[in-house]
C-alpha cells in the first residue's frame, strides 16, 4: 500500500468560507474541508476502493458519492475515525473506475485522524485475523451483523441472509448481507444482496420459493420480503416490501409496487412468509408491538389481515420480534404441530433479548397455543436471538439458526473488524414430557460431518479430589466435546473449560434441583459490560446417565444436553483458548463414562 504525503492550501476565497484544501502530493485526490464539517473528496477513480478508516465510538457523519453534480444512493452512516482507527471497511468504487468523481462526507471535523488513513486500494483483505472470530460459525467477512434473515434452501445451497452493516462494526445502514453454504458449517460471503432506498433501511424478513410462478415474477423466483424502516422528522416508520430474483438469491429486483404493506402501527416489522398447502395460499406472520398479526395470499402481493396472536400469552418484558411459523413432528409419533417462534427485546431469563416459543394448532388462519399459562424458552443462554428456520430445507426438515449475542452489550464485544456470528445451524423436533409439549433442538447432522481430529479420553472416576484433562495439544479453541457421566449419587456433579491464564467457564448438574448451570463471570475478557458476567440455568429432567455436547469456538460456548432437551448459548472472550477440562464431586462421586473431543474445521 502507498503512504502519501499531503501538503495544505489555504486560498484568499477559502480563508473567507472558512474552507481548506487538503491536496496529495501526487494528485489523487483533493480534499475540501468545508464550514459545518462538511467535507468533499475529489479523485478521479484508479481503483476498486476507497478504504474508510473507522472507529466505534466516534460520532456518526455521512457518506455518498456525488457524479455529474447529482448524489448516487443514499446517504450512509459512517464513524469516520477521529483519535485512533479500529478497523477499515471498503467502500465500492468500481462503478465509477476511470471517471472522476467527488465523495461527499458531512459530520467530520478537518482536524479527525480519518483524513491521513483513507486509502485507495485494488482489493480488501476479508482475512480471518481476529483472535475472537470463529471458526466454525457463521460470520460477515467485515462489519456488524446481527438477525438472520430471508433464510432458504436451493439447489443443494443453503442461503443465509443477515443484517448487515457494511460500514462498520456497530449496528446501522442495515442492509442484507449474503452467505451461502452446502453444508451449514463453511460459509461463503456473497456481499451485499439488498441495499437501501428511498422507502428505507433493510429491515428483518423471509424468503420463499414460488415454485407456482403465483407472483408471476416466474417459475421458482426467489421473493424476499422485508421491512422497510424510515426515520422522517415526525417519526419513524416501518413498511413491507418485496423483491425478486430470478439468479437463486444473488442479486434481487425490488417490487416497483412497494411497500406492500403499511400500519400506523409504531412496530410493525419482520415479515414471515410461507405456503400454507391445505388452504393454497401464502401466509405471512407479523411481529406488531406485543402481539403478532397473521395475513393471507394468493398471489404474495395483495395480504389479508386473518388474526392476531399474543394477548395473554407468554413473556412480555419487551418487544416482539422475528417470528416464525412451523410445523414441526413429535417424535415417537405420527402427530405434528404448529410451533410459533417469539423473539423479544428485553424480557430474557436472564437479562436482555431471547427467544420463546409457543405449540398448537394453525388452520391457514389462526393460531391457538395449546398451554396459554407457560413461556417456553428456545436457548437457556444470553446469546441465542432473532432464532428463524430456513424455509424450502430438504428432507421435510426444520432447520433453526440464530443470532449469538445479546442487545446489551453487541456493539460492545471485544471485536474490530468485524460484530457477531450466529450460532450453530439446529434441527428442531418435539417431544412430550408428561402432558406437555417441548421443543428439542440437536446440533444439524452436518455438524458430525465437519468433525476432524478425534481425543478419546479412557474412562474414569471423579470423587473429592479434581481431576484434570488436557483435551489437545495444539491450541486451537474450536472443538467440539462429548461426555456421558454416570452418576454415582453425587447430588452436585462439577466441571469446567480452562486454560493456561486460569480464565474458565464453570458449569455444573445440580440434581437436587434439576438444574444445569453455566457461570461466565471468569471466562476471560468480561468489563466490556455490566450484563456480560453472568451465571444462567436451565431445567433440566435428567436420570442415573447424562449426556452432554459443548461445542466450543473462541468466543462462544453451545451446551446441548440430553440430545437437546436443554440447549444454553454463551458469549466468552478469553486470552487464549481453553485447553483443559477439570471435573470435580462430591463424597459419592460419579464416573465418566467417555470423553471424546473433535476438532472442527
Amino acid at each position: 500500500m502507498r503512504k502519501y504525503a499531503y501538503t495544505i492550501k489555504v486560498t484568499l476565497l477559502g480563508l473567507f468560507l472558512g474552507m481548506t484544501s487538503v491536496v496529495q502530493a501526487d494528485s489523487s485526490w483533493t480534499i475540501c474541508h468545508l464550514v459545518c464539517e462538511q467535507n468533499i473528496v475529489s479523485l478521479d477513480v484508479t481503483e476498486d476502493y476507497l478504504l474508510l478508516p473507522i472507529q466505534d465510538d466516534a460520532p456518526e457523519g455521512k457518506i455518498c458519492v456525488v457524479k455529474d453534480n447529482e448524489q448516487k444512493g443514499t446517504l450512509m452512516n459512517v464513524r469516520l475515525a477521529r483519535e485512533r482507527v479500529d478497523s477499515y471497511v471498503p467502500f465500492a468504487l468500481s462503478a465509477y473506475k476511470g471517471q472522476h468523481i467527488s465523495i461527499e462526507i458531512q459530520g467530520v471535523p478537518e482536524t479527525a485522524l480519518c483524513w491521513k488513513e483513507l486509502k485507495l486500494s485494488g482489493s480488501f483483505d476479508m482475512a480471518n485475523k481476529e483472535s475472537f472470530r470463529s471458526v466454525y460459525h457463521h460470520t460477515p467477512a467485515y462489519g456488524w451483523m446481527n438477525d438472520p434473515n430471508g433464510m432458504f434452501y436451493k439447489d443443494g445451497v443453503y442461503h443465509l441472509y443477515f443484517q448487515y452493516n457494511p460500514y462498520g462494526s456497530v449496528w446501522g445502514n442495515m442492509h442484507w448481507g449474503h452467505s451461502t453454504s452446502t453444508d451449514l458449517m463453511h460459509w461463503k460471503f456473497e456481499g451485499c444482496a439488498i441495499v437501501p432506498d428511498a422507502w428505507g433501511a433493510i429491515f428483518s424478513g423471509s424468503c420463499v420459493v414460488d415454485h407456482e410462478n403465483t407472483a408471476g415474477f416466474g417459475k421458482e423466483a426467489v421473493v424476499a420480503f422485508y421491512t422497510s424502516a424510515k426515520s422522517t422528522p415526525w417519526g419513524d416508520i416501518q413498511m413491507q416490501s418485496m423483491a425478486y430474483s430470478l439468479d437463486n438469491g444473488k442479486t434481487f429486483t425490488k417490487y416497483e409496487g412497494n411497500p406492500i404493506q403499511t400500519s400506523s402501527e409504531k412496530d410493525f416489522r419482520d415479515p414471515k412468509v410461507f405456503w400454507y398447502a391445505p388452504g393454497k395460499h401464502w401466509v405471512m406472520i407479523l411481529a406488531v408491538g406485543q402481539h403478532m398479526e397473521i395475513y393471507s395470499s394468493v398471489n404474495l402481493k395483495e395480504w389479508k389481515k386473518e388474526s392476531e396472536f399474543g394477548a395473554m400469552q407468554g413473556a412480555h418484558g419487551g418487544v416482539w420480534e422475528c417470528p416464525d411459523l412451523v410445523e414441526i413432528p413429535v417424535e415417537g409419533t405420527r402427530e405434528k404441530k404448529w410451533v410459533l417462534i417469539c423473539n423479544l427485546n428485553p424480557g430474557g431469563p436472564f437479562g436482555g433479548s431471547a427467544a420463546q416459543y409457543f405449540v398448537g394448532s394453525f388452520d391457514g388462519k389462526k393460531f391457538v397455543n395449546e398451554s396459554p399459562t407457560q413461556t417456553k424458552w428456545m436457548d437457556w443462554g444470553k446469546d441465542n436471538y432473532a432464532t428463524v428456520t430456513w424455509n424450502n430445507a430438504p428432507d421435510g426438515r426444520c432447520i433453526a439458526l440464530g443470532w449469538m449475542s445479546n442487545w446489551q452489550y453487541a456493539n460492545n464485544v471485544p471485536t474490530r473488524q468485524y460484530r457477531s456470528a450466529n450460532t450453530l445451524a439446529r434441527d428442531l423436533t418435539l417431544y412430550r414430557e408428561g402432558q406437555e409439549l417441548y421443543l428439542k433442538s440437536t446440533p444439524s447432522s452436518e455438524v458430525k460431518k465437519a468433525r476432524g481430529k478425534k481425543v478419546s479420553i479412557p474412562s474414569f472416576k471423579v470423587s473429592e479430589k479434581h481431576e484434570m484433562v488436557n483435551l489437545f495439544e495444539e491450541k486451537q479453541g474450536a472443538y467440539e466435546v462429548e461426555i456421558v457421566i454416570q452418576n454415582a449419587g453425587a447430588s452436585k456433579i462439577a466441571f469446567c473449560l480452562l486454560n493456561d491464564k486460569g480464565e474458565k467457564v464453570s458449569m455444573y448438574y445440580d440434581l437436587n434441583r434439576k438444574q444445569f448451570v453455566m457461570d461466565r463471570s471468569e471466562s476471560g475478557k468480561v468489563d466490556f459490560s455490566k450484563d456480560f458476567p453472568a451465571v444462567t440455568v436451565a431445567p433440566v429432567n435428567v436420570d442415573k446417565e447424562l449426556t452432554l455436547r459443548l461445542f466450543v469456538d473462541r468466543s462462544s460456548i453451545e451446551a446441548f444436553g440430553e440430545d437437546g432437551k436443554f440447549v444454553m448459548t454463551n458469549l466468552v472472550f478469553p486470552s487464549q483458548p481453553y485447553v483443559k477440562m477439570c471435573f470435580e464431586a462430591d463424597k459419592n462421586g460419579y464416573a465418566v463414562k467417555s470423553l471424546n473431543v473433535y476438532k472442527l474445521q
